[in-house]
């Protein structure tokens, strides 16, 4: 096991209502992403899976930050914020320049972090489900964002488990 049941801070469903189910499994997702970088030190946070591919866990957790910025804060509640990581000279600048650097690494969660508190009170503080941003020049509904969300979480999770398992064997959950 990776986490023993006693020490995992995620629920395991039951959740009532649409909100809830959406906000909680969104909420297991992301802290599936922490557990898996849990007790990482710079050098691994950074290391590939294998080459020529850039994905690495801290690459993963300044991804993330950027997705959760896009989403929340440009799309839902139509701010000026650009990508942390990523720019028209550098898309990939969220995995490439996952480096290496306890600095990197304490940036990347405090972002990530920021980022993850700001999707929580936005969610909290909506009006329902059904409100919409605009994603280009189409609407999107909150509920749509919080399921991509999730999805985007799981897909990325299912990478951490296997750049976990080479850095260190561990594996589940």
């Amino acid at each position: 096991m990776f986490v023993h049941p006693e020490n995992d801070p995620r629920g395991d469903g039951g959740f009532a209502g649409e909100r809830d189910t959406l906000v909680g499994y969104l909420r297991d997702q992301r802290l599936t992403l922490e557990l898996k970088c849990a007790g990482l030190d710079a050098e691994a946070m950074a290391r590939r899976s294998v080459p020529p591919s850039n994905l690495s866990l801290l690459g993963l957790v300044r991804h993330l930050a950027d997705v959760e910025r896009k989403w929340f804060r440009r799309v839902m509640a139509g701010q000026e914020a650009p990508p942390r990581y990523r720019t028209d000279g550098e898309p990939g600048g969220d995995f490439d320049g996952a480096v290496p650097d306890p600095v990197v690494v304490a940036d990347a969660w405090d972002t990530w972090r920021a980022e993850t508190a700001f999707a929580e009170r936005f969610v909290a503080e909506a009006g329902g489900l059904d409100i919409t941003g605009v994603n280009g020049a189409e609407p999107v509904a909150l509920r749509e964002v919080l399921v991509h969300l999730i999805e985007e979480y799981a897909r990325h999770n299912g990478h951490a488990d296997f750049l976990r398992e080479r850095i260190d064997g561990r594996v589940g959950q």
